[in-house]
């Protein structure tokens, strides 16, 4: 079974991809290339001083694809329910289940409706600081829980802090993905830009 199940593709998905693939978990993200990130241009991320936003996505695709993720680029899922030991998704191409969910969908919150969250007055997921939901192991990210603070930046953010919850349940009490030079070399070999 996977570990983390991930729906959506932008920045927020793709960022939770990223922390729990390469920290071992198990993950499937699934990417329609829906996002908005197609229509930007950042000039406002840290780090990137010019970055059309389709470039910025195939940057993030390629990191995800190095750390082993599994990414069903193109796969639509159409449902989401809770099971006994943890979620289902399912796609034309049939049913995944895992332990812990990711909604990255944007501000498309159907399937958080369907999966039965809790939503705020605002009408937006109801979300702690980590991301989760009012359900265990089940997390909203980027625009589903926020009201008009739709920044590349914020949402990447908030994908992280759900994978960090996640690899902090899974590998002990706070975990922190932080590596140093000789650490990352060892870990990660050609990966590592020696600049």
């Amino acid at each position: 079974m996977p570990d983390v199940l991930i729906v959506g593709g932008g920045p927020a998905g793709l960022s939770a991809a990223l922390f729990s693939g390469k920290n071992g978990l198990e993950t499937t993200v699934y990417d329609t290339d829906g996002t908005w990130m197609h229509k930007a241009h950042l000039f406002n991320y840290p780090g990137v001083q010019s970055m059309d936003g389709s470039r910025y996505l195939e940057t993030l695709r390629e990191q995800v694809d190095d750390f082993g993720v599994d990414r069903q680029q193109g796969v639509e899922v159409t449902e989401v329910e809770a099971t006994n030991d943890g979620y289902r998704v399912t796609t034309e191409e049939g049913e995944k289940t895992g332990t812990y969910l990711v909604l990255a969908t944007g501000t498309n919150r159907d399937l958080a409706e369907q999966l039965g969250c809790d939503f705020t007055d605002q009408g937006v997921v109801d979300i702690d600081i980590t991301m989760e939901t009012s359900l265990e192991n089940a997390y909203a990210t980027g625009a589903m829980g926020r009201t008009e603070e739709w920044q590349a930046v914020i949402s990447a953010g908030d994908g992280a802090a759900a994978a960090l919850n996640i690899l902090s349940r899974e590998k002990g009490d706070h975990f922190h993905d932080f590596d140093v030079p000789d650490d990352a070399k060892a870990l990660f070999g050609s990966l590592v830009d020696d600049e």
